[in-house]
């Protein structure tokens, strides 16, 4: 037990500290250091890519050519399931703690860690996508961090595996087990607040019909294109709703935002650091870029041109961190303080939606919740897929071993909370995240091709 904390504190802890102008102290964890870097040096690498290829971004989104191999999936579809993992309650409960312990000002700063992660996700989508191989069991192809860790470290051809890139499938799968658990304490604790049902029959209903769908061959890319585009669209559409609703208060709300990220009070009073270290994480871990997660589903995607699935893959990021967690923190910051004080999590979210759209609002985001979850569940079993095979090699009783000890994981996380468990996953992204850019670096020069090659084919 000492040896995991000790690890988790090792990559978590603020174990470097910076002076702050009023006195504070700036604590850095190293795994932020590792992904602001990154992002920094690709985004340079990329010549600041999102900026100037956000539109071939949108063209590429209704491109829906795909192979006649079965079981293959569009680009489009892969970031559908990429997004479905992106999207989820850190979104909402993420968002709001963010704010309520950094402020206004986190928004800000929560903006611009998305804007460097996009070429961090360009980078791993497009090695995906390159290093990517046929999917024996499920059809189409599979491939991620797995594959291209493998191809880094060990002769293309070789059939030994590599110690990091099965260390990186473990971690994967150490993760993924760990968050199962996480969303069924999220969805059955909202539901109870909402409309007070038994933490049992929440277990009870969704672990059966989780199961229908990810025992099932292939049918979660299926569920995931009806559900993904519909949650965040509603989410999407309420919120727009609500800031139309205070148009008045905007610009004040914007003022708040950018005088928090660099204001005068925030530094005098020493807590600049709060401000920008929230922002800084939620935007990270929300958007996930350099964790090694979406690579696994942009390697499914049949698509001509590498760069076009690292240029979706950038677009998710987009997504989460530019539209979904902005979303959130809209509600929140357009309700007056009187509300929301000394409140937090969901339930100072809610207090937001109530203020805001009445009882409607509370069920709202209740049924958000469901289904951010719900979607976030599916998706990661879908990206379990490769890191099972890798370790296990191809067989079926491996993958549905996995899907029913998620499945366990999601009935207990409905009845309990264990934080140990949590911590596990909070360990596992965190070693995915290290071993991920042993390989994504050296390699990024491969996608920076890639990129040059999509250029000049336009």
């Amino acid at each position: 037990m000492k040896l995991f904390y000790g690890l988790f504190d090792l990559l978590w802890g603020d174990w470097i500290p910076l002076p702050t102008p009023g006195g504070g102290t700036l604590g850095i964890s190293p795994l932020v250091v590792l992904l602001l870097a990154t992002g920094l040096y690709l985004t340079f690498r990329t010549r600041f890519l999102f900026l100037r290829l956000f539109p071939d971004m949108l063209r590429i989104t209704k491109e829906k050519k795909v192979g006649k191999d079965a079981g293959s999936i569009t680009g489009l579809q892969s970031l559908i399931v990429s997004t479905a993992t992106r999207v989820g309650m850190g979104n909402l409960v993420g968002v709001v703690a963010a704010i309520s312990a950094g402020g206004a000002g986190a928004v800000f700063w929560m903006w611009i860690t998305a804007l460097l992660g996009t070429s961090t996700a360009f980078v791993e989508g497009t090695l995906a996508q390159i290093h990517k191989q046929k999917d024996p069991l499920y059809g189409g192809y599979r491939g991620g961090p797995t594959r291209y860790i493998h191809d880094f470290f060990c002769k293309k051809k070789s059939k030994s595996k590599s110690v990091i890139a099965v260390l990186f499938a473990l971690s994967g799968l150490l993760c993924w087990c760990g968050i199962s658990q996480v969303i069924g304490n999220s969805v059955s604790s909202s539901m109870h607040n909402a409309f007070r049902i038994p933490p049992i029959w929440t277990a009870v209903v969704l672990v059966s019909l989780c199961a229908l769908i990810v025992l099932r061959k292939n049918a979660t890319v299926k569920v995931l294109d009806i559900v993904v585009p519909i949650m965040a669209g509603c989410f999407f559409l309420v919120t727009l709703v609500i800031i139309v609703k205070n148009a008045a208060l905007l610009p004040s709300v914007f003022q708040r935002i950018f005088a928090e990220a660099f204001g005068l009070r925030q530094v005098v009073a020493g807590g600049f650091g709060a401000v920008l270290m929230n922002g800084i994480k939620r935007g990270l871990f929300s958007n996930e870029a350099g964790s090694g997660s979406a690579p696994c589903a942009a390697a499914a995607a049949d698509i001509d041109l590498p760069a076009k699935q690292g240029l979706l893959e950038s677009f998710g990021v987009f997504i989460d961190t530019m539209l979904i967690c902005t979303c959130s923190a809209m509600i929140m910051l357009l309700a007056p303080a009187d509300v929301v004080q000394g409140l937090e999590g969901m339930d100072l979210l809610q207090a937001a939606m109530n203020y805001h759209l009445g009882p409607f609002g509370v069920v709202f985001i209740a049924v958000t919740l469901l289904l951010f979850s719900f979607s976030t569940f599916i998706g990661i079993l879908f990206y379990a897929r490769s890191n099972i095979a890798y370790v296990f090699g191809d067989n079926w009783w491996s993958q549905t071993a996995y899907k029913v000890l998620c499945l366990g994981m999601l009935a207990v996380g409905c009845l309990a909370a264990y934080t140990f468990v949590w911590d596990l996953g909070d360990l596992g992204i965190a070693l995915m995240t290290v071993f991920n850019m042993l390989a994504l670096i050296p390699l990024s020069g491969e996608a920076i091709q890639a990129l040059r090659d999509y250029e000049h084919s336009k």
